[in-house]
Protein backbone atom coordinates (compact mmCIF):
# COMPACT_ATOMS: atom_id res chain seq x y z
CA UNK A 1 0.00 0.00 0.00
CA UNK A 2 1.42 3.45 -0.89
CA UNK A 3 2.47 5.60 2.05
CA UNK A 4 0.44 8.47 0.59
CA UNK A 5 -2.43 8.76 -1.86
CA UNK A 6 -1.36 12.26 -2.89
CA UNK A 7 1.96 14.09 -2.70
CA UNK A 8 1.80 17.82 -3.45
CA UNK A 9 4.60 20.23 -4.32
CA UNK A 10 4.04 23.98 -4.38
CA UNK A 11 3.37 27.13 -2.43
CA UNK A 12 2.02 27.90 1.01
CA UNK A 13 0.86 31.33 2.07
CA UNK A 14 -0.35 33.62 4.83
CA UNK A 15 -3.19 35.74 3.44
CA UNK A 16 -4.34 39.12 4.72
CA UNK A 17 -7.90 39.34 3.42
CA UNK A 18 -9.46 42.77 3.04
CA UNK A 19 -13.16 42.98 2.22
CA UNK A 20 -14.02 46.07 0.16
CA UNK A 21 -17.48 47.29 -0.90
CA UNK A 22 -16.79 47.36 -4.65
CA UNK A 23 -14.39 46.36 -7.38
CA UNK A 24 -11.00 48.06 -7.18
CA UNK A 25 -10.62 50.75 -9.84
CA UNK A 26 -7.56 52.93 -10.64
CA UNK A 27 -7.08 56.20 -8.79
CA UNK A 28 -9.78 55.56 -6.20
CA UNK A 29 -9.96 55.36 -2.42
CA UNK A 30 -12.00 52.45 -1.09
CA UNK A 31 -12.89 51.81 2.54
CA UNK A 32 -12.18 48.43 4.11
CA UNK A 33 -15.29 46.77 5.56
CA UNK A 34 -13.49 43.79 7.07
CA UNK A 35 -10.00 42.35 7.58
CA UNK A 36 -8.78 38.90 8.59
CA UNK A 37 -5.44 37.10 8.42
CA UNK A 38 -5.95 33.54 7.17
CA UNK A 39 -3.90 30.66 5.83
CA UNK A 40 -3.76 29.50 2.23
CA UNK A 41 -1.56 28.63 -0.72
CA UNK A 42 -2.92 26.81 -3.73
CA UNK A 43 -1.28 23.39 -3.36
CA UNK A 44 -1.61 23.57 0.42
CA UNK A 45 -5.38 24.11 0.12
CA UNK A 46 -5.77 21.33 -2.44
CA UNK A 47 -3.95 18.90 -0.15
CA UNK A 48 -6.01 19.95 2.88
CA UNK A 49 -9.11 19.22 0.79
CA UNK A 50 -7.83 15.77 -0.14
CA UNK A 51 -7.13 15.04 3.53
CA UNK A 52 -10.53 16.31 4.65
CA UNK A 53 -12.20 14.07 2.06
CA UNK A 54 -10.37 10.97 3.26
CA UNK A 55 -7.02 10.64 1.47
CA UNK A 56 -3.52 10.17 2.91
CA UNK A 57 -1.60 13.27 1.93
CA UNK A 58 1.93 14.68 2.09
CA UNK A 59 3.07 18.21 1.36
CA UNK A 60 6.52 19.08 0.02
CA UNK A 61 7.44 22.75 0.26
CA UNK A 62 9.54 25.40 1.96
CA UNK A 63 8.39 27.41 4.96
CA UNK A 64 9.95 30.61 6.23
CA UNK A 65 11.49 30.50 9.69
CA UNK A 66 9.08 33.15 11.00
CA UNK A 67 6.02 32.61 13.15
CA UNK A 68 3.86 32.49 10.03
CA UNK A 69 5.81 29.50 8.73
CA UNK A 70 5.34 27.64 12.01
CA UNK A 71 1.63 28.47 11.98
CA UNK A 72 1.22 27.22 8.43
CA UNK A 73 2.96 23.96 9.19
CA UNK A 74 0.93 23.38 12.35
CA UNK A 75 -2.29 24.10 10.44
CA UNK A 76 -1.47 21.49 7.82
CA UNK A 77 -0.54 18.87 10.38
CA UNK A 78 -3.76 19.60 12.27
CA UNK A 79 -5.68 18.95 9.04
CA UNK A 80 -3.99 15.60 8.50
CA UNK A 81 -1.36 16.66 5.95
CA UNK A 82 2.11 15.16 6.49
CA UNK A 83 4.88 17.81 6.38
CA UNK A 84 7.89 15.62 7.19
CA UNK A 85 9.38 16.23 3.71
CA UNK A 86 9.26 20.04 4.06
CA UNK A 87 12.21 22.37 4.62
CA UNK A 88 12.61 25.66 6.49
CA UNK A 89 14.43 28.66 5.05
CA UNK A 90 15.88 31.65 6.87
CA UNK A 91 13.49 34.06 5.14
CA UNK A 92 9.98 35.44 5.53
CA UNK A 93 7.14 33.11 4.58
CA UNK A 94 5.21 33.70 1.39
CA UNK A 95 2.39 36.18 2.01
CA UNK A 96 -0.46 37.74 0.10
CA UNK A 97 -2.94 40.58 0.36
CA UNK A 98 -6.32 39.54 -1.02
CA UNK A 99 -8.94 42.16 -1.86
CA UNK A 100 -12.41 40.60 -1.77
CA UNK A 101 -15.38 42.39 -3.35
CA UNK A 102 -18.02 42.28 -0.60
CA UNK A 103 -20.87 42.34 -3.12
CA UNK A 104 -20.00 39.22 -5.13
CA UNK A 105 -16.97 37.50 -3.54
CA UNK A 106 -14.58 38.19 -6.45
CA UNK A 107 -11.00 38.73 -5.38
CA UNK A 108 -7.70 40.31 -6.40
CA UNK A 109 -4.50 38.73 -5.08
CA UNK A 110 -1.27 40.65 -4.40
CA UNK A 111 1.53 38.30 -3.39
CA UNK A 112 5.16 38.30 -2.30
CA UNK A 113 7.48 35.28 -2.23
CA UNK A 114 11.23 35.20 -1.53
CA UNK A 115 13.14 33.25 -4.25
CA UNK A 116 14.95 31.39 -1.47
CA UNK A 117 11.72 29.49 -0.84
CA UNK A 118 12.29 27.59 -4.10
CA UNK A 119 13.04 23.90 -3.59
CA UNK A 120 16.27 22.32 -4.80
CA UNK A 121 16.37 19.10 -6.79
CA UNK A 122 17.92 17.16 -3.91
CA UNK A 123 14.99 18.17 -1.69
CA UNK A 124 12.42 16.31 -3.81
CA UNK A 125 11.41 13.05 -2.00
CA UNK A 126 11.65 10.58 -4.88
CA UNK A 127 10.51 7.57 -2.85
CA UNK A 128 7.37 9.31 -1.59
CA UNK A 129 6.44 10.47 -5.09
CA UNK A 130 7.11 7.15 -6.84
CA UNK A 131 4.97 5.26 -4.31
CA UNK A 132 2.03 7.72 -4.35
CA UNK A 133 -1.16 7.41 -6.35
CA UNK A 134 -1.09 11.04 -7.57
CA UNK A 135 1.42 13.90 -7.66
CA UNK A 136 -0.11 17.39 -7.56
CA UNK A 137 1.98 20.41 -8.60
CA UNK A 138 1.67 24.13 -9.23
CA UNK A 139 3.68 26.54 -11.40
CA UNK A 140 5.43 28.44 -8.60
CA UNK A 141 8.69 26.49 -8.53
CA UNK A 142 9.49 25.37 -12.10
CA UNK A 143 12.59 23.29 -11.35
CA UNK A 144 10.93 21.39 -8.50
CA UNK A 145 7.79 20.79 -10.55
CA UNK A 146 9.67 19.37 -13.53
CA UNK A 147 11.92 17.22 -11.34
CA UNK A 148 8.99 15.79 -9.39
CA UNK A 149 6.94 15.21 -12.54
CA UNK A 150 9.83 13.30 -14.09
CA UNK A 151 9.98 11.01 -11.06
CA UNK A 152 6.22 10.49 -11.20
CA UNK A 153 6.18 9.67 -14.93
CA UNK A 154 9.00 7.16 -14.52
CA UNK A 155 6.94 5.43 -11.82
CA UNK A 156 3.60 5.55 -13.66
CA UNK A 157 2.14 8.06 -11.19
CA UNK A 158 -0.37 10.53 -12.71
CA UNK A 159 0.39 14.23 -12.30
CA UNK A 160 -2.35 16.81 -11.74
CA UNK A 161 -1.80 20.55 -11.90
CA UNK A 162 -2.79 23.94 -10.56
CA UNK A 163 -1.79 26.50 -13.20
CA UNK A 164 -3.65 29.81 -12.98
CA UNK A 165 -1.41 32.29 -14.80
CA UNK A 166 0.44 32.32 -18.10
CA UNK A 167 4.24 32.52 -17.80
CA UNK A 168 7.17 31.77 -20.07
CA UNK A 169 7.37 28.30 -18.49
CA UNK A 170 3.71 27.31 -18.64
CA UNK A 171 3.90 25.28 -21.85
CA UNK A 172 6.86 23.22 -20.59
CA UNK A 173 5.17 22.63 -17.25
CA UNK A 174 1.87 21.68 -18.87
CA UNK A 175 3.64 19.11 -21.03
CA UNK A 176 4.85 17.40 -17.85
CA UNK A 177 1.31 17.02 -16.47
CA UNK A 178 -0.89 14.02 -17.26
CA UNK A 179 -4.19 15.43 -15.91
CA UNK A 180 -4.22 19.22 -16.27
CA UNK A 181 -6.81 21.05 -14.15
CA UNK A 182 -6.71 24.60 -15.42
CA UNK A 183 -8.14 27.88 -14.18
CA UNK A 184 -10.75 29.50 -16.42
CA UNK A 185 -8.51 31.97 -18.33
CA UNK A 186 -5.71 29.50 -19.07
CA UNK A 187 -6.94 27.47 -22.11
CA UNK A 188 -7.78 30.59 -24.11
CA UNK A 189 -4.54 32.30 -23.07
CA UNK A 190 -2.51 29.28 -24.20
CA UNK A 191 -4.32 28.61 -27.49
CA UNK A 192 -6.18 31.74 -28.55
CA UNK A 193 -9.36 29.63 -28.68
CA UNK A 194 -12.28 31.29 -26.88
CA UNK A 195 -14.33 28.07 -26.83
CA UNK A 196 -13.21 25.96 -23.82
CA UNK A 197 -13.70 22.59 -25.52
CA UNK A 198 -11.74 23.56 -28.64
CA UNK A 199 -9.02 25.01 -26.44
CA UNK A 200 -8.73 21.78 -24.42
CA UNK A 201 -8.54 19.70 -27.59
CA UNK A 202 -5.79 21.98 -28.89
CA UNK A 203 -3.84 21.66 -25.64
CA UNK A 204 -4.02 17.88 -25.34
CA UNK A 205 -0.77 15.92 -25.46
CA UNK A 206 -0.42 12.21 -26.22
CA UNK A 207 -0.07 11.29 -22.53
CA UNK A 208 -3.13 13.29 -21.43
CA UNK A 209 -6.46 11.45 -21.40
CA UNK A 210 -8.29 13.91 -19.13
CA UNK A 211 -8.09 17.70 -19.25
CA UNK A 212 -10.27 19.94 -17.12
CA UNK A 213 -11.02 23.65 -16.88
CA UNK A 214 -12.91 25.41 -14.11
CA UNK A 215 -15.45 27.94 -15.41
CA UNK A 216 -16.44 29.93 -12.33
CA UNK A 217 -20.18 30.48 -12.12
CA UNK A 218 -20.64 28.26 -15.21
CA UNK A 219 -19.26 25.20 -13.45
CA UNK A 220 -16.56 23.10 -15.08
CA UNK A 221 -15.70 21.20 -18.27
CA UNK A 222 -13.64 18.08 -18.86
CA UNK A 223 -12.29 16.42 -21.98
CA UNK A 224 -12.02 12.67 -21.29
CA UNK A 225 -10.88 10.57 -24.20
CA UNK A 226 -12.67 12.05 -27.20
CA UNK A 227 -15.77 13.13 -25.28
CA UNK A 228 -16.42 16.40 -23.50
CA UNK A 229 -18.38 16.73 -20.27
CA UNK A 230 -19.80 19.79 -18.53
CA UNK A 231 -21.32 20.24 -15.10
CA UNK A 232 -23.07 23.38 -13.84
CA UNK A 233 -22.06 25.19 -10.69
CA UNK A 234 -24.17 24.82 -7.57
CA UNK A 235 -26.29 27.80 -6.57
CA UNK A 236 -24.92 29.13 -3.28
CA UNK A 237 -24.53 32.51 -1.62
CA UNK A 238 -20.94 33.51 -2.38
CA UNK A 239 -18.96 35.01 0.47
CA UNK A 240 -15.39 34.64 -0.85
CA UNK A 241 -14.06 32.78 -3.91
CA UNK A 242 -10.53 32.54 -2.47
CA UNK A 243 -9.40 28.90 -2.57
CA UNK A 244 -12.46 27.63 -4.46
CA UNK A 245 -10.38 26.46 -7.42
CA UNK A 246 -7.92 24.74 -5.10
CA UNK A 247 -10.75 22.96 -3.29
CA UNK A 248 -12.16 21.93 -6.70
CA UNK A 249 -8.81 20.33 -7.57
CA UNK A 250 -8.67 18.44 -4.30
CA UNK A 251 -12.17 17.06 -4.74
CA UNK A 252 -11.40 16.25 -8.39
CA UNK A 253 -8.41 14.16 -7.29
CA UNK A 254 -10.51 12.34 -4.67
CA UNK A 255 -13.24 11.46 -7.19
CA UNK A 256 -10.69 10.49 -9.84
CA UNK A 257 -8.94 8.09 -7.47
CA UNK A 258 -12.31 6.58 -6.54
CA UNK A 259 -12.82 5.75 -10.21
CA UNK A 260 -15.85 8.02 -10.64
CA UNK A 261 -17.16 8.71 -14.14
CA UNK A 262 -16.09 12.05 -15.65
CA UNK A 263 -19.50 13.66 -15.08
CA UNK A 264 -19.48 12.47 -11.47
CA UNK A 265 -15.98 13.84 -10.93
CA UNK A 266 -17.06 17.28 -12.12
CA UNK A 267 -20.25 17.31 -10.04
CA UNK A 268 -18.43 16.25 -6.88
CA UNK A 269 -15.67 18.83 -7.40
CA UNK A 270 -18.22 21.57 -8.18
CA UNK A 271 -20.06 20.81 -4.95
CA UNK A 272 -16.88 21.04 -2.89
CA UNK A 273 -15.90 24.33 -4.56
CA UNK A 274 -19.39 25.75 -4.00
CA UNK A 275 -19.14 25.11 -0.27
CA UNK A 276 -15.73 26.79 -0.24
CA UNK A 277 -17.29 29.90 -1.77
CA UNK A 278 -19.65 30.25 1.20
CA UNK A 279 -16.72 30.72 3.60
CA UNK A 280 -13.86 33.15 4.00
CA UNK A 281 -10.27 32.22 3.25
CA UNK A 282 -8.61 29.23 1.65
CA UNK A 283 -7.70 26.57 4.24
CA UNK A 284 -10.69 27.51 6.38
CA UNK A 285 -13.04 27.02 3.43
CA UNK A 286 -12.24 23.31 2.98
CA UNK A 287 -15.41 21.17 3.30
CA UNK A 288 -15.93 17.75 4.84
CA UNK A 289 -17.16 14.74 2.88
CA UNK A 290 -20.52 14.87 4.64
CA UNK A 291 -20.97 18.52 3.65
CA UNK A 292 -20.22 17.76 0.00
CA UNK A 293 -22.65 14.84 -0.06
CA UNK A 294 -25.33 16.95 1.64
CA UNK A 295 -25.08 19.68 -1.03
CA UNK A 296 -25.13 17.11 -3.84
Amino acid sequence: MPAFDVVGIGENSVDAIYRVPAAVAPNTKIPVVGRRVMLGGQVETTLATCASLGLRVAYVGAFGNDSAGATLRDALEHRGVDTSHCVVRDVRSRNAVILVNDTNGDRTVLWERDPQLDLRGDEIPAAAISSARVLHVDDVDRAATLSAAGIAHASGVPVTSDFDQLTEHTVDLLSAVSVPILAEPMPAALTGEADPERALRTLRRSHQDMLCVTLGTRGAMMLAGDRSYTAPAFNVTVVDTTGAGDVFRGAFIVAMLRGDRPDQILRFANAAAAIACTREGALDSVPTLDEVHALM
